[in-house]
């Protein structure tokens, strides 16, 4: 079954983008809300929960605003996951927008999976 390409976007309202761009890109900060450990090669990253362990890699990135992993036991070369921050002109907040992939039948359960991760992000930015 192809996975479906969808995008999610959530607010920060008093949050930096350097702060949040480290929290995207960096082992420790990927670590406070993504994965129990991250170990960095080159572009590889290897995040680590409980006994699994996945590689991903980066495949692009434009300096504080956007980062896309794929994950490299993907058979799929077109999926990735991708972070991308902007400036909401009307509030001046800070949204992050995801994209990722999932099968069809399992796209709520990834929805609600990043739902709670990121209220674990916000929580280690003091949101």
């Amino acid at each position: 079954m192809k996975k479906e390409k969808y995008h999610i976007e959530y607010v920060f309202d008093t949050v930096s983008r350097r702060s949040l761009w480290n929290h995207l890109t960096t082992p420790p900060g990927l670590a406070s809300w993504f994965a129990d450990d991250i170990s960095v090669y080159d572009n590889k990253y290897i995040f680590k929960w409980s006994k699994q362990e996945e590689e991903a890699e980066i495949v692009s990135i434009k300096p504080e605003m956007s980062v896309r992993y794929h994950w490299v036991a993907e058979e799929d070369d077109s999926t990735y996951f991708e972070f991308r921050i902007h400036i909401i002109e009307l509030t001046g907040g800070t949204a992050l927008e995801i994209t990722d992939f999932a099968d069809p039948d399992e796209k709520q359960d990834a929805i609600e999976l990043w739902d709670s991760q990121i209220i674990e992000l916000k929580r280690t930015l003091g949101i």
